[in-house]
């Protein structure tokens, strides 16, 4: 197909080009436009308003006028790579060997690439969830994969369990989890997961888990796959410094996986970014070493953020799902007259001066169906803005 064809496919897959071949805009680019044109507020984005901690700010601007502002070393830098191990043995209990097991890489989106791109081959199966986040097929699109989807279902967004159990087979060579899950907030059950593991080990996949909103459970704490029995050997964890310290342009993610997988993903990462922010590395290093007390307050006011954003679309006739997690919360326009929320998202920004994102960007053009009428919106955001967000959002029937 060529390289020409090799970039259409992953456009075509992430439903980025058109059938006349030109890119589209994605729908987040178009929303934000949206807003900025209109003066709407944009709850169609997943970034916050407000910086993150003192500390980590402050070590960012300490490690620039210390001159660290060239290459840092191909795994990263080594104190991020030892705050990642200690990261994962404090909260989790998993011993990570920071030399061999810890891969920097330029945000969770550089590490998935990087990952798919080196442990699959042309016509290989992944499977995900669906919705899924949008780079995950283009990913896919790009590597030549079939992309087989386990659809989350009901109330609470939960994978039927014979649905994932159809889904992986000897063909399957990634099987990609999102937890907590981008858009729906929702947290795979313990059974989910040990089934995963079960169908991956039957069917010798790796496990490829997306847990940049780890420390954002608004109950009870994150259950990373990888420490459950027999997963750790197969599985590539992926997390990001981006959601947890509110600092998402500074693109600090990571990996932790089996050294063999570290050297085969680096190989691929080593021609995307080559390296990245040194200056940012120590900066999450130092959050990643804050006190418990400070990713429970994150927990905490990002829920209650939620419950501001929920009352108020709820108060204006939307039914409202019960993110478990993240910074996102589902709200279905059907009782609204809305039964196509590309069209609502589209004509909020008039009626209620606030913008969203359609659910049915996150999944596939033939499987819209069960999400057609439902929209995503950002609730980390500044408590004044989420609650004129809810005073804008009442006066739609007005």
């Amino acid at each position: 197909m060529g390289v020409h064809g090799d970039w259409q496919l992953a456009a075509r897959g992430a439903m980025l080009l058109g059938d006349d071949g030109e890119i589209r805009p994605t729908i987040f680019a178009e929303m934000s436009a949206l807003a900025a044109s209109t003066g709407a507020i944009n709850l169609g984005q997943g970034f916050p308003d407000e910086d993150g901690p003192a500390e980590v700010l402050e070590a960012a601007q300490k490690a620039i006028r210390n001159g660290v502002n060239q290459y840092p070393p191909g795994l990263g830098m080594p104190v991020l790579r030892e705050a990642i191990a200690s990261h994962q043995a404090r909260f989790y209990g998993l011993t990570v060997d920071p030399d061999r097991e810890v891969l920097v890489t330029a945000g969770a989106t550089e590490a998935l690439a990087a990952t798919i791109l080196a442990l699959t081959s042309e016509g290989d199966e992944i499977v995900t969830l669906e919705p899924f986040y949008d780079s995950y097929v283009a990913i896919a699109g790009l590597a030549k994969l079939k992309h087989v989807t386990v659809p989350l279902k009901g109330p609470n967004f939960e994978p039927d369990l014979d649905d994932l159990r159809k889904a992986v087979n000897d063909r399957t060579r990634i099987i990609l989890i999102n937890d907590p899950h981008n858009p729906t907030g929702s947290i795979l059950p313990k059974e989910a997961l040990e089934l995963i593991v079960e169908l991956a080990t039957k069917h010798d996949a790796i496990i490829v888990t997306d847990e940049v909103y780890e420390h954002l459970v608004f109950e009870d704490k994150h259950l990373p796959i990888a420490s459950l029995p027999g997963a750790r050997e197969r599985t590539v964890s992926i997390s990001s410094g981006g959601k947890t310290f509110s600092a998402t342009g500074w693109k600090i993610g990571w990996i932790t996986a089996p050294h063999e997988l570290i050297q085969a993903i680096l190989a691929v990462k080593q021609f995307l970014t080559f390296v990245n922010g040194a200056p940012f590395q120590p900066a999450i290093a130092v959050g990643l070493g804050l006190p418990d007390s400070y990713f429970m307050n994150a927990a905490s006011t990002l829920k209650s953020k939620c419950e501001i954003l929920s009352n108020g679309l709820r108060e204006a006739g939307f039914t409202v799902s019960r993110p478990q997690g993240g910074y996102f919360v589902i709200a279905d326009a059907a009782p609204l007259g809305f039964t196509d929320a590309d069209s609502a998202c589209r004509k909020l920004p008039e009626l209620a001066g606030v913008v969203g994102v359609p659910v049915t960007a996150f999944v596939r053009p033939d499987h819209r169906g069960p999400y057609r009428s439902q929209i995503r919106f950002a609730f980390c955001k500044r408590v004044e803005v989420l609650e004129a967000a809810s005073r804008q959002l009442a006066g739609i029937h007005s």
